[in-house]
């Protein structure tokens, strides 16, 4: 059987309305368009007009939470019969219609290559995807849209600092510090960095509890180190790292900072410019944004001079065969046709996330991580790693007698997806003896009827009575 271009528009068409019914409208006899979900504000000074702020004070009320889980098309399927409960989103969070709408709606209305073209097209992506770069850097609180650069991802960022400013900046007999809590991401690149150039790779330690050791970080700064490095949320155990304090601590040490914030921007305020951090790198699929999308920021006189990461068109000025001109940041950083798309939906998430607004969606979700503190801690043999004062809403824990894999399979069969492994952070695992464990993680999506159904699968399991009803 073959389908043509016919049924495939149909089926688009069919499928979009199903899902996106509040995008669509109807024009007569005409085939029904998508309407524009994300229509253009006004531009000053290259930032988005604010969008009006909800009183910082107020709480998510259940309604609010049931709007926005309204937002998201998948949290209506199911999952072996059960209702999915995604409590996986440390490694990526589901998206919102207006995200893939705006998605949808690039790629019909203003698909074009961007900064390179004189046609209505290249102009409207070309404006969407700057627009999109001033909404990012009046999420974080960056002084301008120019210290922002769209990569990858965070991964991708930390090792453009590695590369083009560890270049610059660390040599034989310098020092980098990272603390136990960081991600792969944030280890594997500084370790290349310190065996090209000779320099050594120092450790922060953690206490019992996941919180860093201020005292050892203190004693470890001194003039040989040139950049710390520090996860803002650790990805394992949801520990709110002291970021400011420890930016300040560095400079005066003669240090610069790089802040791993891919935990933080989707769940907390951050402000890169009361931080005072050099650079802060996160990945857009962790904030309600497309994959293959992230951002590097700047600060601005740091990535002037730095040379570029890659070469190639976008980011030069002038080119001749004895030598080329780059264009300033962050254009400088942005070699080649990266995720337009991707980047105009990244910037429709930072809406998103601005619009319901950052203070309510922390203190929110750090009632959940305490309903769920609450309700694994009887549990027989279950073990939460990490009890810092300042946390995210990440659960990590292992029960004994169980394999993670196991834990998280039987789980998986009632519907709700948790991560179980070393969550590409071993060392901070090793720090307490354990070679995997089960992460659950939150986001503003998820309800306290969820929380508790997943405790109540939880102590079924260990063989338990059930404490609380399933939804």
């Amino acid at each position: 059987m073959t389908i043509n271009e016919r049924d495939m528009t149909a089926f688009i068409a069919r499928e979009a309305r199903r899902y996106f019914p509040e995008l669509y409208r109807d024009d007569g006899p005409e085939p029904p368009r998508i309407a524009t979900p994300d229509a253009i504000r006004p531009v000053w000074n290259g930032f988005e007009t604010p969008l009006p702020a909800r009183p910082a004070t107020y709480n998510l009320t259940p309604r609010d939470i049931e709007a926005i889980r309204s937002d998201f098309p998948i949290l209506k399927e199911t999952v072996n019969g059960r209702p999915l409960v995604w409590l996986d989103n440390a490694a990526t969070t589901q998206k919102p219609a207006c995200v893939i709408g705006r998605l949808c709606d690039f790629y019909l209305r203003e698909n074009s290559n961007i900064h390179r073209g004189a046609h209505a097209l290249a102009r409207a992506a070309t404006e969407s995807y700057e627009q999109a770069r001033g909404r990012i850097a009046a999420l974080i609180g960056a002084p301008s849209p120019d210290t922002i650069v769209f990569v990858r991802g965070t991964t991708e960022a930390i090792n453009l600092v590695a590369a083009s400013y560890g270049q610059l900046a660390v040599s034989a007999g310098d020092e980098i510090l990272v603390t136990e809590l960081e991600h792969h991401a944030n280890l594997v690149p500084w370790q290349l960095l310190c065996r090209r150039t000779g320099a050594a790779l120092r450790r922060i330690p953690v206490d019992d509890a996941g919180q860093v050791d201020m005292a050892a970080y203190r004693s470890l700064l001194s003039p040989r180190t040139k950049i710390v490095a520090v996860s803002h949320v650790s990805n394992v155990l949801g520990t709110v790292a002291p970021v400011a304090e420890m930016t300040g601590m560095a400079h005066r040490a003669g240090a610069v900072v790089l802040v791993d914030g891919a935990q933080a921007v989707s769940h907390m305020p951050v402000d890169v410019s009361a931080i005072g951090c050099d650079f802060y790198a996160f990945s857009g699929h962790k904030m309600f944004g497309p994959t293959g999308i992230g951002i590097l920021y700047g600060r601005q006189a740091l990535l002037e001079a730095m040379p570029p990461y890659q070469g190639g068109g976008n980011m030069i000025d002038q080119v001749t065969f004895e030598e080329s001109r780059y264009k300033p940041p962050p254009h400088r950083f942005e070699a080649g046709t990266g995720s337009i798309a991707a980047a105009v939906g990244l910037g429709r998430a930072a809406s998103y996330l601005s619009e319901i607004g950052p203070g309510r969606v922390y203190r929110y979700e750090y009632a959940l991580l305490n309903r769920a503190v609450d309700a694994l801690r009887n549990i027989p043999g279950l073990r939460i790693i990490g009890n810092a004062a300042e946390k995210s809403g990440i659960v990590t824990f292992d029960i004994a007698g169980y394999d993670s894999d196991d834990i998280a399979a039987r789980l998986d069969r009632e519907g709700i997806a948790v991560r179980a492994g070393h969550h590409c952070a071993q060392p901070v695992l090793k720090r307490f003896g354990l070679e995997k464990a089960v992460r659950a993680s939150f986001a503003v999506n998820n309800t306290p009827e969820e929380i508790d159904y997943f405790a109540d699968t939880l102590r079924q399991l260990t063989g338990g009575m059930r404490i609380f009803p399933a939804i």
